[in-house]
């Protein structure tokens, strides 16, 4: 596996990255991991905040996903979507940071998203509190149909832009 230039595009979170966001894992690692965390009753506490791999099933511009029983991160590399469910609410996010579109990475002891280029922070529902971003995470609009849920890649909010755009760009579940 080779590393990327960080000056050209720094991480597009392909299998063969080594950069902090792949965090050296690759999917059939991080399955076995889970897989053993599993085995030994481990899974629900020791992985609290752990990141789901996933691919949605592509229809026009939209991208659909079978809602999470519970709350965690899911990203669809594929698709530079990141899904979020945590508190009763939904949240789909651009992969990028809004800063320099550096991919961000789950930081799952601070229960936060970090970008891996200049670091800044983001909370869960993907509001900027820490470093060179001037913004949120940008969102795409989501909305429900029975257990599934449609992004739609085609348009993103940006809260600068459309703060009420992007404040809607949130799902509420039960």
């Amino acid at each position: 596996m080779t590393r990327r230039s960080s000056t050209a595009d720094p991480c597009r979170m392909t299998d063969t990255c080594r950069h902090p966001c792949a965090e050296g894992t690759t999917r059939r690692e991080f399955g076995l991991i889970i897989g053993a965390l599993a085995l030994f009753g481990l899974a629900g506490d020791a992985v609290a905040g752990a990141v789901t791999l996933t691919t949605g099933t592509q229809s026009g511009s939209d991208r659909a996903y079978p809602i999470p029983p519970a709350d965690g991160v899911t990203i669809d590399r594929d698709a530079q979507v990141i899904l979020v469910r945590a508190s009763g609410h939904m949240y789909a996010f651009a992969l990028s940071c809004p800063h320099q579109n550096a991919a961000v990475k789950w930081v799952a002891q601070g229960n936060r998203f970090q970008c891996t280029k200049h670091d800044s922070r983001y909370q869960v529902d993907g509001v900027h509190t820490a470093g060179r971003a001037t913004r949120n995470l940008d969102r795409y609009p989501i909305r429900r149909v029975d257990n599934v849920v449609h992004v739609d890649v085609s348009r993103v909010f940006r809260s600068d832009a459309d703060l009420a755009g992007w404040t809607a760009a949130s799902l509420p579940l039960p």
